[in-house]
């Protein structure tokens, strides 16, 4: 399913334009924020062939910009040859359908250019589907445009004379029977995610997930600590299905550590409740790991982006939040000038890290030991030095302090979660002393 017919033999000549309106300021600069439209256009294969800020001072209701602007727009894409215009803000159907009007050219809105990444992306069924999902749910409100892909299904029963009411609903029925369908599936993924976290939980392994703005470093973060080889490039958006790789941490303890889509500003609604099930992983996460690109200008503010999606997915205060650590990557590219202020700011909550070098990481896995062990309880037991299950179980579930060899068996000084000391002593009561607690 897709908003732009690509061509295999050629890339689309695009043209990009960030409106600025004076009422609705951006939390990036206009600057940044045409660059990163550019960035995701180019992460489609488009040829950026021309890009502007045009400032407004109102939108206006039918065509969004002023028939000034329109009249030399369509003058310069007219000599330019260009054959896509990608509008980086929400366009209403109606004002996407004049705007292609009037400039004789395919318009596209910040939505559909997220959306068409995130199509040609995904690699999992479970991906697929929720992007299709999404897709779905934007195009429902578009039903005043041909839409071609159903005009096949339907053995071409054309749009070129214009769809009437009877057209449009049942353009509409399909889409809705189509949406039925797939949030059935997808939430056959949501039960069987909920299984296989319950699974861990029984195991248990601590989860640890890596959330951030895109093309932040989560991906290459991901692979420098579990040698995983997912995919991980200067590009936004290379990471959209999920991955989940056991790591151990320097005090011995085994975690699963779990790579996530990234987060953009502006992101589309239909995109933060179709991709709720595979967020939910960082909602059952035992430490939230932010990751941000501190080399980019803009690192405060993709770092607002980040917290006010989180937040949206109900995490609360995450800032304030115990288990909450935030990885300043990309600390290779920084002055040395720039990295001693990083480094200054490191605490409890934050470790400067890159993900290139590999710098920092082992100061990082130290602090996530300390944000998982923050939890755990000391205690003192006595095991039988025959019981080899049980030391075993020990060494695997809980972090040994010290060990005593004694006539009548052996006492551990362990830390253990209280979900792991619950199930050791219902596992193995007979054989165990009664702690010291």
């Amino acid at each position: 399913m897709a908003f732009i017919e690509f061509n295999a033999d050629r890339r689309l000549k695009t043209a990009v334009i960030f409106p600025e309106i004076q009422k609705q300021p951006s939390a990036l600069s206009g600057v940044s924020r045409l660059d990163e439209a550019v960035g995701l256009a180019l992460a489609i294969n488009l040829e950026v062939a021309y890009r502007e800020i045009i400032k407004l001072r109102d939108i206006k209701p039918g065509t969004f910009l002023g028939q000034g602007a329109l009249a030399r727009l369509a003058e310069v894409f007219a000599k330019e040859g260009i054959e896509l215009l990608i509008m980086d803000t929400s366009l209403t159907p109606i004002q996407q359908r004049n705007l292609e009007n009037k400039l004789k050219i395919k318009v596209i809105d910040r939505t559909a250019l997220i959306l068409e990444i995130f199509g040609e992306r995904a690699q999992t069924k479970e991906g697929k589907l929720q992007v299709e999902l999404a897709h779905l749910t934007y195009q429902r409100s578009r039903l005043v445009r041909s839409w071609t892909h159903l005009e096949r299904q339907r053995g071409g029963a054309g749009f070129l004379g214009g769809p009437g009411e009877t057209q449009i609903e049942l353009d509409r029925r399909i889409i809705d029977d189509k949406i039925v369908r797939i949030k059935k599936e997808l939430e056959k993924v949501k039960q069987t995610r909920g299984l296989q976290r319950s699974a861990r939980k029984r195991v248990p392994y601590p989860v640890i997930a890596l959330v951030g703005y895109t093309n932040a470093g989560k991906s290459s973060l991901f692979n420098r600590l579990s040698a995983a080889g997912v995919l991980a490039k200067d590009m936004l958006f290379a990471t959209l299905d999920p991955a989940m790789r056991k790591i151990r941490l320097p005090s011995g303890t085994e975690v699963i550590l779990s790579d996530t889509v990234g987060f953009i500003s502006d992101l589309p609604h239909e995109l933060i409740m179709a991709f709720r099930a595979t967020l939910e992983e960082v909602l059952s996460a035992d430490v939230i790991v932010h990751v941000r690109d501190i080399a980019n200008p803009d690192s405060r503010e993709q770092r607002q982006d980040v917290i006010k999606v989180l937040k949206s997915l109900g995490l609360g205060d995450v800032e304030n939040r115990p288990d909450y650590i935030e990885a300043l990557n990309k600390t290779d590219l920084l002055s040395a000038e720039q990295k001693d202020y990083w480094l200054t700011r490191q605490n409890e909550n934050t470790a400067a890290v890159s993900a290139l070098s590999g710098e920092g990481c082992d100061a990082f896995l130290q602090l996530l030991d300390k944000k998982l062990s923050a939890s755990r309880r000391l205690i003192e037991i006595k095991v039988p030095a025959a019981d080899g299950r049980l030391i075993a179980w020990l060494h695997a579930h809980s972090e040994i302090i010290s060990r005593r060899d004694e006539e009548d068996g052996i006492s551990y000084c362990i830390r253990i979660n209280p979900a792991d000391e619950n199930r050791l002593f219902k596992m193995f009561s007979a054989d165990l002393e009664s702690p010291n607690q």
